[in-house]
């Protein structure tokens, strides 16, 4: 019984250590993302409260925190309530399998590609239940929309995923990782990584593809009804996720932890996934800034006309490329 305890408090304080940082790092993600815009804006951005802004994302959770909660009228109350905490939670879920180091993991199971996989996709379902419970046919399109391009692009991204562990040998992250210490994956499926990468924009909901929430179109889309704490608990997803896609990149082809000398492989390997993480981030702002929003079928058209033939070409190349020289992994 004693053991069991200690056993459950260990495992809490581990996931704190997860949890606690990353929920300071999505914080200051907000504050970072308004920061680049306003550089690439010629403007200051948030600069009032604190030094250089810098207490901003404390002073927006706490407005959030204490302002009052409005549901809609006609709205299912249970489901209106649940859904951003669904989000939220499945967005926390997928970085108990995230290897930042060597042995610094939190579950380092041998199928987590697929289970990271599962955790990124299963995020619609928070969606879909806030567009049907609101009430409301704008947010209730924004869930469509966020539907059919979940399907769109999953197939493709799915392909990738089998491309990317046929050539490691195996579905663990770090022995992926592990599988780049002569040269990241970046480099030799380059074509892969820009596929993977406009896929986990789509994922995220995120510019030029932010359409289940196009505020010229929907208002806001699925989160339209959603104040207070519901509307934090939507965005504090949203940026995680970003922050899930990021590391699942960075994992997948720009070799985890690894150093990209192996004469600085002396420095500790999470200062590397920190540094290849905030390379994404400023990559997903400077793609909201700089690219205007695609329309609802030219992303439809990407995603099963061009990167739906291409990653099934390349899967078919890879394997008899693997075969022919003899250097399938076992």
């Amino acid at each position: 019984m004693f053991n069991f305890i200690i056993t459950g408090i260990l495992l809490i304080l581990k996931i704190l250590i997860i949890v606690v940082p990353l929920l300071i790092s999505v914080a200051y993600f907000t504050l970072a993302e308004r920061k680049i815009l306003g550089a690439i804006q010629r403007r200051r951005g948030p600069n009032v409260i604190g030094t250089f802004g810098i207490l901003q994302p404390l002073s927006d959770g706490l407005k959030l925190f204490v302002k009052e909660a409005i549901f809609p009228s006609n709205a299912n109350k249970f489901i209106f309530k649940a859904s951003p905490v669904v989000t939220f939670l499945i967005s926390l879920m997928g970085y108990a399998i995230v290897p930042y180091d060597k042995y610094s993991v939190l579950a380092d199971i041998n199928l987590g590609i697929l289970y990271l996989f599962a955790m990124s996709s299963l995020g619609i379902y928070g969606i879909i239940m806030s567009g049907w419970s609101s009430n409301s046919k704008y947010a209730f399109l924004g869930a469509l929309r966020s539907t059919a391009q979940m399907v769109s692009y999953e197939v493709s991204i799915g392909f990738i995923i089998v491309i990317i562990a046929i050539c490691a040998g195996s579905f663990n992250l770090s022995t992926i990782v592990e599988s780049q210490q002569d040269i990241w994956y970046v480099f030799t499926f380059f074509p892969l990584w820009l596929m993977f990468f406009v896929t986990a924009l789509a994922e995220t909901n995120r510019h030029p593809f932010d359409l289940p929430e196009a505020e010229a179109e929907l208002v806001s889309g699925y989160n339209v009804e959603y104040s207070a704490m519901g509307f934090a608990l939507f965005s504090l997803g949203e940026y995680a996720n970003m922050l899930l896609m990021s590391s699942f990149n960075v994992i997948l082809f720009f070799g985890g932890w690894l150093p990209p000398f192996k004469i600085l492989s002396f420095i500790p390997g999470s200062f590397w996934f920190g540094i290849k993480i905030c390379f994404f981030v400023v990559l997903f702002v400077w793609m909201r800034a700089a690219l205007p929003r695609y329309r609802y079928d030219q992303l439809m058209s990407l995603g099963w006309k061009v990167f739906l033939p291409l990653a099934l070409t390349y899967l078919m190349l890879t394997f008899c490329a693997l075969i022919s020289f003899n250097m399938l992994p076992y």
